[in-house]
């Protein structure tokens, strides 16, 4: 058995933010397999679902270029070390200079950005700044006539988005292009990871179930003890579990249900649509939170924003269907290194 370490330990609690003797034992069970450990505490409800907003705090700031006529837009990331330098209007140029040149040439990744003859002015440039400054990522997207298009980049310059859309006539894409704006400007709010629910890994949405249901348990133990309502705990999460088979029983549950508080048979056709409706919405929490298309509307809460989008397109007179976005936000998954003042004076001094 793999000897489990204090630095272990700590390594996976900063990853977590889950209790130091919690991380032990995982780790111990996991025989020092970190990644196993990490599985083991969020199936058990303990690991948090993201470790907090000051672990990600790498600086920078995004660039956006987009086509007059919207018919093309390119999204960059562009990291430094010091929010000071992000402030530096050399940097500002230099994000501007290189979404320019991205939406001009459309390099195929980051490595055939930098061995361009822009790589060599952009390292020139970043050596008169005097920090560390790299290219993270970058995105294009490009609209047929009969495609919508278009993007929204945030004040601070550290979000940006591009959404595009197929839709059945030129006249209804130019149309369109209003309510697109309005959903680049929702997805830089609600953060969505992927475009639908059908983008996930069906071992990822168990994992998530089972982490989910376990939080929840444990957090409804703290509110009965404080006498506080609890939380409701749902079945699923995901539509992508909501088979026909589920369905079916879920509104055979709500029929029974109801029968059994007395509703006159004769009515029950107006409530069960509603319940259902309830249903599916309680059980689809990973898609509300991670999937644009499944999200409730910021603008209409009434609405997904696929609905939204059907509707604003049938306003027009056709149809369209979001077929693709990118949304990129400055030090997003990147951990911040968090230094150790104490450890680094004793270090000078010995």
């Amino acid at each position: 058995m793999a000897a489990v370490t204090a630095a272990m330990v700590k390594e996976l609690r900063q990853a977590t933010d889950a209790p130091m003797m919690d991380c032990k034992k995982v780790l111990v069970e996991a025989d020092g397999d970190m990644e196993k450990a990490k599985e083991l505490l969020k199936e058990r409800g303990i690991a948090k679902a993201a470790k907090k907003a000051d672990r990600v705090a790498a600086e920078g700031l995004v660039g956006l270029k987009m086509a007059d006529d919207n018919s093309k837009a390119s999204v960059v990331e562009v990291n430094s070390e010091t929010d000071f330098v992000a402030q530096n209007e050399g940097f500002q140029n230099l994000v501007k200079d290189t979404a320019e040149e991205v939406y001009n040439n459309q390099p195929a990744d980051v490595d055939a950005l930098m061995a361009s003859d822009f790589g060599a002015k952009f390292t020139d440039t970043v050596t008169k700044i005097g920090e560390k400054i790299e290219v993270r990522r970058f995105g294009t997207l490009t609209a047929a006539p009969d495609e919508a298009l278009n993007s929204y980049i945030h004040s601070n310059s550290r979000i940006a988005v591009i959404v595009k859309a197929k839709c059945d006539s030129e006249k209804t894409a130019e149309c369109m292009k209003d309510t697109l704006k309005q959903v680049a400007m929702h997805a830089s709010a609600m953060k969505p990871s992927t475009l639908s629910y059908k983008d996930f890994d069906s071992e990822y949405v168990e994992s998530e179930t089972k982490g989910r249901i376990e939080a929840l348990k444990k957090e409804n133990e703290e509110l009965q003890r404080l006498g506080k309502p609890l939380k409701n705990i749902p079945q699923y999460i995901s539509m992508m579990q909501l088979t026909d088979e589920v369905m079916k029983k879920a509104e055979a549950d709500i029929k029974a249900e109801l029968i059994a508080e007395g509703k006159p048979e004769k009515i029950l056709d107006k409530i069960i649509p509603g319940k259902v409706a309830r249903f599916i919405l309680d059980n689809t929490l990973l898609d509300q939170e991670q999937a644009l298309l499944d999200q409730q509307y910021v603008l209409d809460d009434k609405l997904t924003v696929a609905q939204a989008v059907e509707k604003a397109a049938k306003a027009c007179g056709g149809t369209a269907e979001i077929t693709e976005f990118i949304r990129l936000e400055v030090g997003e998954g990147i951990e911040k290194k968090e230094d150790d003042f104490a450890a680094e004076v004793a270090a000078q001094m010995s």
